[in-house]
């Protein structure tokens, strides 16, 4: 077979170029109808899940059809699992990067799939999501966010301990459509979420809405690069911008001309955007430069952090930017060392004297092209040229005398595990880029959960990595379809698993259990060497100390917690007290455990153990939780009491916390009886309790809980300003302006005003801050529309290259006022 052009599939957008690398192809069957299915695909070259869009006008279906499901296939069309699903409406459809399975219904209801194979834990929304319904999620590797009919946002942002939060209220309308910024890339560490309504577009985060005051709407689709750095959007005139994600910057701007809207709008890298219909795609890059591309049938766009997956029933590819050591090597007349050096193995096989001679041409180079054939092999789909690049390399290293040969090793040997990934059995088309974000750790593990395992012991064994995992995972997976008796499954894997190192016994135990064989779990403990494991039987021999010491001395809590639920169910409550009073592990887990379920029991451990701070903790945040402010106070009070009795500073200081506390909880029900509004303070914090006087017009009664509770000045005029800032009572900042002093300082009135739109009043805090360079402030008469001004303040700093710079930003009349300024400091001669 003769080998493949590697610029067949090339194809420039701007200054750049990104191929097509058909990876599978033929990979659904006929009656497998695309274009009828909602499709979400796993990153990292993960599994795909196929849902029926029941939206969609469909085809006369037999009776298996009909049954809705969820269906999971490798990038190769292999059926990996199918699962059946009656349990209401899908509204959100995503995975994670451990490849887990999110399912969210219109109830919602989250399913979280583990495995592949149908195991699942389950959570609610919550936040009013039962009773307004989700209207769609989006997703990120290791949370999510719902929207709801409402226009109400519901993050999560963790799989492992889903804690549902409200994001910030939205504003009312219809959305058009919606995407999101994953922590990771936001200043707030917290997920942003982009909601296009109306005419413009929203930034909601945990506590604010911020309109971004756009007019091109209603935008149709809105999308974030993969760093959180760009957004594409869709406008009302059927063109697609890029912008940054702060709104500040536009980059460029594509017209498809195109009556129809896009079906799906999503990044290709970092770089590129992908507009697709339903048999065609646009590339658009830099610049609005763009390429299409057609095909015969729906394609699904599968976004990845380097590319995109298009998936159609006949094939599956992968179009990404042609990587700059790939382009300097294959590159229409490139004479780049690295190209320099392909060529000549072609010399080399052909005995030609030229080989040499390139070699000598290029050898100050040459470990540089070394390095980038070495690089370009892992960029690379196809095994010739994979093969190709690292024969080259391997050419270039032997003429040196020194060269170090652990990159090129380490590159066989991921080429060599992608390749086997990648094969069409397996389906993983996972890139170079991806393998070294995964981890070879993680891949094994897709490996697995794909039942996999004589694969991925391969894998484990050919990169040095510990298998006992994978020999775990197999033996649990034998318990559970096994249909022997017990006896034969415990020989069969007692067997298998002989001889090989850091097997635990016990998962494999728990699987027996799990599948109701207590026998047999039994059986499988007895061959776990760690003490820790034999605690069951020790509790059943009524070795109750004995037991409850192995299981602390095996640093397994989740056993500890086992022995002591037996033990508290078994014992008077002082003999368990006593127990655990002289094992500190099993008294923190105590603690712990109580903490959030029995706040009595907690309170009797604080007694016995003499903790009155801890105590007193516990009765504070019971009453943080009561709604009565009656209860608050009694709680509060009796907090105190416990701390009467002692003379310690720490204790004492406590105490007075809890009187304070007490009193702002009186000042506050006063508040609420007495203002008309009606705001509700009781239970607020004492800076919110402050913030919010301010915000609706009682600014002396501020005053006086601040002399009250003595409250440091800095964080009164912080308070006040973001106050004044929220009612926009721009009358009050600026007789505020009129002080000399600020004991926060010019800048954050500055800050504040500016970002609440009013220039004009911004601009009179910039002569106040004095502290600032004069760069600083002369970009902030920039921000504040002022050229003039700014060059004013460049001329008084004598900075010609900041006027210089000004007169470009500079127009209309602006422009002969910084002209002016510029030959003031420069005169002509």
């Amino acid at each position: 077979m003769a080998p493949s052009n590697p610029l067949a599939n090339w194809e420039r957008v701007g200054d750049s170029f990104y191929r097509k690398v058909a990876v599978y192809d033929a990979i659904f069957d006929e009656d497998v109808e695309l274009e009828n299915y909602i499709i979400a695909g796993a990153p990292y070259g993960g599994a795909i899940a196929l849902h029926r869009d029941e939206s969609r006008m469909q085809r006369f279906r037999d009776s298996h059809t009909t049954k809705s499901s969820i269906d999971i296939y490798s990038n190769s069309g292999k059926l990996i699992n199918r699962i059946n699903w009656e349990y209401g409406t899908i509204r959100g459809l995503g995975w994670s990067d451990k490849e887990e399975l999110l399912v969210v219904t219109e109830e919602g209801t989250v399913r979280r799939y583990f495995g592949l194979h149908g195991d699942f834990t389950s959570f609610s929304l919550g936040n009013g999501a039962e009773e307004y319904g989700v209207r769609g999620c989006r997703f990120w590797t290791s949370g999510f966010v719902a929207l709801l009919s409402n226009n109400q946002l519901v993050a999560v942002s963790k799989y492992d301990e889903p804690r549902p939060k409200l994001l910030a209220p939205c504003p009312e309308g219809e959305v058009f459509t919606w995407s999101l910024i994953p922590p990771a890339y936001t200043l707030s560490r917290s997920v942003e979420v982009l909601l296009a309504v109306d005419k413009t577009v929203y930034l909601i985060d945990p506590t604010d809405a911020e309109d971004k005051v756009l007019q091109n709407g209603p935008f149709k689709h809105a999308s974030v690069s993969p760093t959180g750095r760009f957004v594409a959007l869709f406008t009302g005139e059927g063109k697609i911008w890029v912008v940054s994600s702060d709104f500040q910057s536009k980059f460029s701007e594509y017209d498809p001309k195109s009556r129809t809207l896009p079906t799906t709008v999503e990044w290709c890298g970092d770089d590129a955007v992908i507009l697709a219909w339903e048999d065609e795609i646009h590339l658009v890059g830099p610049n609005g430069v763009a390429t299409r591309y057609f095909y015969d049938g729906r394609v699904h766009v599968i976004p990845e952090f380097d590319g995109v997956r298009l998936i159609t029933n006949d094939a599956c590819e992968f179009l990404h930017k042609v990587a700059d050591v790939t382009e300097e090597i294959f590159r229409f007349g490139s004479t780049s060392p690295a190209s320099v050096l392909l060529d000549s193995v072609d010399l080399l096989e052909k005995k030609s004297p030229k080989a040499d001679e390139n070699i000598q041409r290029i050898r100050s180079s040459l470990p540089e092209a070394v390095d980038t054939c070495v690089n370009a092999a892992g960029q690379e789909f196809d095994g010739y040229w994979q093969k190709r690049l690292l024969k080259a390399a391997s050419f270039g290293k032997s003429v040196l005398e020194l060269y170090n040969s652990d990159q090129f090793v380490e590159m066989t040997e991921k080429l060599r595990v992608l390749k086997a990934v990648r094969d069409y059995q397996i389906g993983l088309p996972i890139s170079y880029e991806q393998y070294m974000r995964l981890t070879p750790e993680r891949l094994i593990e897709r490996l697995v959960n794909r039942h996999e395992y004589l694969l991925a012991i391969r894998v484990s064994e050919y990169l040095q990595i510990p298998a006992d995992r994978i020999y775990v995972h197999w033996a649990s997976q034998k318990v559970k379809v096994s249909t022997v008796d017990d006896e034969a499954v415990c020989k069969l894997i007692v067997q298998r698993l002989d001889g090989k190192p850091r097997i635990s016994f016990e998962i494999i135990a728990q699987a027996a259990h799990d599948e109701g064989r207590a026998h047999l779990a039994t059986q499988l403990l007895n061959y776990e060497p760690r003490a820790g494991k034999q605690v069951p039987l020790l509790l059943n021999m009524e070795e109750d100390e004995i037991a409850l010491d192995k299981a602390i001395e095996s640093g397994d809590n989740d056993l500890v917690y086992y022995v002591l639920l037996h033990l508290k169910g078994k014992l008077p409550l002082a003999s368990f007290f006593r127990m655990i009073n002289t094992r500190p592990m099993a008294s923190a887990l105590v603690e712990t455990s109580a903490r959030g379920e029995d706040p009595e029991l907690l309170k009797d451990l604080f007694y016995q153990d003499d903790r009155p701070i801890d105590g007193s903790n516990v009765l504070l945040s019971e009453a943080l939780n009561e709604t009565e402010v009656q209860r608050k106070t009694e709680k509060l009070q009796l907090a105190s009491r416990l701390l009467s009795d002692s003379k310690d500073a720490t204790v004492v200081l406590h105490q007075k916390l809890l009187n304070e506390a007490s009193q702002l909880l009186k000042v506050q029900e006063n508040l609420d009886k007495e203002i008309a509004d009606r705001s509700e303070f009781v239970g607020l914090s004492l800076n919110e309790t402050v913030y919010r006087l301010i915000r609706s017009g009682y600014g002396k009664r501020a005053q006086r809980i601040q002399s009250e509770f003595k409250m440091p000045e800095k964080t009164y005029w912080w308070l006040r300003l973001r106050a004044l800032v929220a009612k926009r009572d721009f009358g009050e900042l600026e007789e505020i302006g009129k002080n000399k002093k600020s004991p926060i300082g010019w800048e954050p009135f500055y800050n504040e005003v500016l970002g609440a739109g009013n220039t004009k009043l911004a601009s009179l805090f910039i002569p106040k801050c004095t502290n600032l360079p004069a760069e600083d402030r002369i970009e902030m008469w920039v921000k504040c529309g002022m050229i003039v001004k700014a060059g004013e303040e460049a001329l008084k700093a004598k900075n010609v290259d900041a006027l210089e710079l000004l007169r470009t930003r500079a127009s209309g009349p602006a422009v002969s006022d910084i002209d002016r300024m510029i030959n003031q400091l420069r005169p002509r001669k």
